[in-house]
This record gives structure tokens, sequence and C-alpha cells, in this order.
């Protein structure tokens, strides 16, 4: 039995923290250095640091091998496996919405013919 988890937990688990979801958003404007996405966050380096490996271990981000800079960049790649499971549950969703807001009218309706 492995103890990894697959891929979208491991991306839905990364998103789940609000840290990592600010971190995410800074890497959308471009790679840089863990000491600048420390920048805005009040903790220490190596607590981004933690942020950037559970990032990195979800596929969401790659690290280079720049000397210490290290820069993170944002990967594309697992934020589309987890929009395509979302998008397929929005649409199976809406179409359960749609059903109802029609069976709904039908019961008002049918309450005003009475």
């Amino acid at each position: 039995m492995s103890l990894a988890p697959d891929p979208l937990s491991a991306t839905f688990a990364a998103l789940a923290d609000p840290t990592r979801r600010a971190i995410l958003a800074r890497l959308a404007l471009g790679e840089t250095s863990a000491g600048e996405l420390a920048r805005p966050f009040a903790m220490s380096g190596p607590a981004v640091t933690k942020h950037l490996k559970v990032l990195e271990r979800a596929g969401l981000i790659s690290r280079g091998r720049n000397a210490q800079l290290r820069p993170a960049k944002l990967e594309a790649a697992a934020l589309h496996a987890a929009s395509d499971w979302l998008h397929a549950y929005r649409r199976f969703w809406e179409t359960k919405f749609d059903d109802l807001d029609a069976y709904l009218k039908r019961l008002d309706e049918e309450g005003e013919q009475q």
C-alpha cells in the first residue's frame, strides 16, 4: 500500500492553505526566489521553504538550481488537472440545479392552477 497521496489529492491539499495560494498568485507574475516570496508574509524563511516544498511535491511549482537563489516558478499541469476535475463536477451540479429549478417552477405553476 502506498502512503503517497494521488496527485489530485496532493494538489487540493496544497491549495487548502491560504499562504500557499498567495504564493501561487505571486508566482503567476513570474518566477522569483524564496526570499522574495517571504517578504509579504510574517514568517521565517524556513517556514516559506516548507510551503514551497509542499507546492513542489504537489507539482504546482518547480524550483531552479541557480546557486543559492533556487527560483520558484509556477507549473500549470497540476492546476489544469484540478480545474478539469472541478469542471466535471460543476457541469454535474449545474444540471442538477437546472432540473431542480424546472421542478420548482412546475410546482409553482400547478399551485397557481388550483
